[in-house]
C-alpha cells in the first residue's frame, strides 16, 4: 500500500494504481476460478430403444393413460368384429347393438384419456416450461411454483435442484461482487489518503502545520474520540504538537507528565502500531476520568524514518476491534512512513540551514579578525609605542590624561571585538536553543565570576536556525550589559510557557539598575537597545526592560514560534 511521491504527484499514475488494484483483484478471482476447476460436464449419451419404449410405458402408467388406450383399443377391435357379424347376420339386431355398447365405451375412454392427458401431461408441461424460462431470467425461488406436476415430478424435482444452486450461485456472486467493490472503495480511499499526504508534504509550512493536518484526517478515518500528536525531541522526549476532543487542562497536564508516567510517551518506544485496550492506566495517573468511559483503545501510529522514531499519533476510539483490521493498520503504517520521510527531510533542511547561518558566522569572524581587529591590535601597539617615547620626556598632564583614555579605548574596543569574535564561533547546538542557551550561561558564570543560572520551565520546542540565533544574540548582549554596567552578583535566565501558549525568555539581575530614559531621537541614542528590539521584531517578538536604580534590571521576551505557520497547539 506505499506510494511514493512521484506517483501520488502525478493524477495519471494515481488512476494507473487504482486501474491496477482492479486488475489485480479480477486476477485473483480467476485464480481461485481456475483452482476450483470447471464445473462437471453432462455426459453424453443415446438411450436405447428398449430404454425409450420403457419410459414410455412407465409415462404412460404414471399418467394412468394405460386402462383408458387400451380400453379404446379393445372397444374399436369388438366393434369391428360386430360389423363383421352384422355382415354375415344382417337379420340379427344383437351384433348392432353390442356395436353400438363398444362404440360408446371407445368414446368414454377416448374422453377419459384426454382429460387424463391434458392433467396428467400438457399442463404440467406447460407449467414446467413457464419454471424453466423463469429460472433462465435468474427470478429467485422460481421452482417453488411447481406442484401437481404429474409424471413430470422427477423432472420438476431436478429442475428444482439446479434453481436452488443457481440462487446459491447468484448470492454467492452477488455477496464477492459487493465484497471487492467494497475493498476496491477502501482502496480507492487510501490511495486519496496516500495522495492528499504526498501532497500535502510537498506545501506545508511546517512540522506542526503538517502533523495537525492530519490528525483529523486520521482520527475521522478509524471514527476516533479523540486525537494527539507529538515529535520526538533531539533529546528523546515527545513533544505534545496539539489534541482534539481532550480537555485543555488534561492536555497541559499530558504535557508537562514525565515520559515514563505518559501513556503516549510510553508507547513511543517499540515503534510499532500499538493498540492498547486499557485507559484505566491514565485515569489513574492524572487523578480523573479521560473520557465519560474507560472503554476505549488507544492506537498508537509511529512517524518513522529509517528505524528511527520522530512523532506518534495516538487516536482514543470505542473498542471495535480495529487491531484486526491489518487493511486500516497497513495504511496508518504508510501514513506514519510518509510523515516520518517528511519531518526527517525538514530536519535534514532545518540543520543544512544552520550549518550556513554558522559557516557565515564564521566567515563574518575571520573577516574581523583579519581586518579590525589587526588594525585595533596595531593600534595598541602604537600607543604602547607612543607612551614608552614619552615616558622620558615631560608632556602636560592633560596631554598624559588624554593618552590614557585613547589607550583605555583601544584596549576596550579591543575586549569587544575579541568577545564578538568569540560569540560569532560560539555553535548553535544541534538539539536546540535550551542547550545553546545552558552553555551561554555556564560560559557567562565561568568567565565573569556572577553567580548565573538557567532555568526551564517548559518542554523543548522548535525554532528555526534564524530565530535560535537571534534569541542566543538578545541573551548574549544582554549578559554583555550585566556585565559591564549592572554590577550584579547573580543573573537568571528563565524559559516558560504561558497558557496563552506564548513562550516568555525572562533575563533579570540583583545589580544596580537605572532610569529608563525618554528617548528624544538623536542619531546613536540607546543603540544598544535599539538592536534588541530590532532583533526581537525579526522573529515576530515582543521586548519588554524593567529597572530602577537599586533594584537590579528584568529583560522579557515575549514570542510565539506557532503564530508564524499554519499551526496550533490545539484544534477546534
Amino acid at each position: 500500500m506505499s506510494l511514493g511521491s512521484n506517483a501520488v504527484a502525478n493524477p495519471v499514475l494515481h488512476e494507473a494504481s487504482i486501474d491496477a488494484s482492479i486488475d489485480a483483484s479480477i486476477d485473483a478471482e480467476t485464480v481461485a476460478e481456475v483452482r476450483r476447476g470447471p464445473l462437471p460436464a453432462s455426459t453424453e449419451r443415446n438411450p436405447s430403444r428398449a430404454e425409450t419404449s420403457r419410459r414410455v410405458g412407465q409415462i404412460l402408467i404414471s399418467a394412468r393413460l394405460a386402462w383408458p388406450l387400451a380400453t379404446v383399443v379393445l372397444a374399436l377391435l369388438g366393434a369391428l368384429i360386430l360389423l363383421l357379424f352384422d355382415v354375415a347376420l344382417p337379420n340379427e339386431a344383437w351384433p348392432k347393438w353390442l356395436c353400438l355398447g363398444f362404440l360408446s365405451a371407445g368414446l368414454g375412454s377416448v374422453v377419459l384419456a384426454g382429460v387424463r392427458l391434458k392433467t396428467q401431461l400438457l399442463m404440467p408441461l406447460v407449467s414446467l416450461e413457464d419454471t424453466v424460462a423463469r429460472v433462465c431470467q435468474g427470478e429467485p425461488g422460481a421452482s417453488r411454483s411447481l406442484s401437481n406436476v404429474g409424471v413430470l415430478d422427477a423432472m420438476a424435482r431436478d429442475i428444482g435442484a439446479l434453481n436452488a444452486e443457481l440462487t446459491d450461485l447468484y448470492e454467492d456472486m452477488d455477496t464477492r461482487v459487493a465484497r471487492q467493490t467494497m475493498r476496491l472503495a477502501q482502496k480507492t480511499a487510501s490511495l486519496k489518503i496516500l495522495y492528499d499526504v504526498a501532497a500535502e508534504i510537498a506545501r506545508a509550512e511546517s512540522l506542526d502545520a503538517l502533523l495537525l493536518r492530519f490528525l483529523r484526517t486520521l482520527k475521522e478515518m478509524v471514527n476516533g474520540r479523540a486525537a494527539t500528536a507529538r515529535l520526538v525531541a533531539p533529546d528523546g522526549s515527545p513533544r505534545l504538537v496539539g489534541s482534539i476532543g481532550l480537555n485543555d487542562d488534561l492536555v497541559r497536564e499530558q504535557d508537562m507528565a514525565p515520559v515514563d508516567l505518559c501513556l503516549c510517551g510510553t508507547v513511543l518506544c517499540p515503534g510499532e502500531i500499538v493498540c492498547d485496550n486499557d485507559l484505566r492506566y491514565c485515569s489513574r495517573v492524572y487523578g480523573r476520568r479521560m473520557f465519560d468511559s474507560d472503554e476505549l483503545e488507544v492506537v498508537t501510529v509511529p512517524l518513522k524514518h529509517h528505524d528511527e522514531l520522530l512523532g506518534a499519533y495516538s487516536i482514543f476510539i470505542e473498542r471495535s476491534g480495529i487491531s484486526r483490521r491489518e487493511d486500516i493498520l497497513d495504511l496508518l503504517a504508510t501514513i506514519g512512513q510518509h510523515i516520518g520521510v517528511a519531518i526527517a527531510k525538514y530536519r535534514s533542511d532545518h540543520e543544512a540551514q544552520r550549518l550556513s547561518i554558522l559557516e557565515e558566522r564564521s566567515s563574518l569572524a575571520h573577516e574581523l579578525h583579519d581586518s579590525l581587529a589587526q588594525t585595533l591590535a596595531s593600534l595598541r601597539l602604537q600607543v604602547r609605542m607612543l607612551a614608552d617615547a614619552l615616558s622620558g620626556h615631560e608632556i602636560p598632564d592633560e596631554a598624559r590624561a588624554d593618552l590614557s583614555r585613547i589607550r583605555n579605548g583601544i584596549d576596550e574596543a579591543h575586549g569587544e571585538l575579541r568577545e564578538l569574535l568569540g560569540s560569532f564561533r560560539a555553535p548553535l547546538d544541534r538539539r536546540g536553543l535550551v542547550p545553546t542557551l545552558e552553555e551561554i550561561t555556564r560560559r557567562f558564570g565561568q568567565r565573569t565570576g556572577i553567580h548565573a543560572a538557567f532555568q526551564m520551565g517548559c518542554r523543548p520546542f522548535d525554532l528555526s536556525a534564524a530565530e535560535e540565533l537571534q534569541i542566543m544574540r538578545i541573551v548574549q548582549e544582554t549578559l554583555t550589559n550585566v556585565r559591564k554596567h549592572a554590577q550584579a552578583q547573580t543573573v537568571r535566565v528563565l524559559l516558560t510557557r504561558e497558557q496563552t501558549g506564548e513562550y516568555v525568555l525572562l533575563i533579570e539581575d540583583d545589580g544596580v539598575g537605572f532610569s529608563t530614559p525618554r528617548r528624544s531621537g538623536h542619531p546613536g541614542e540607546h543603540i544598544g537597545l535599539s538592536i534588541l528590539e530590532e532583533r526581537a521584531r525579526r522573529i515576530g517578538a515582543a521586548l519588554h526592560i524593567e529597572s530602577e536604580p537599586g533594584e537590579g534590571t528584568r529583560v522579557e521576551l515575549v514570542f510565539n514560534p506557532s503564530a508564524r505557520s499554519a499551526a496550533t497547539g490545539q484544534v477546534s
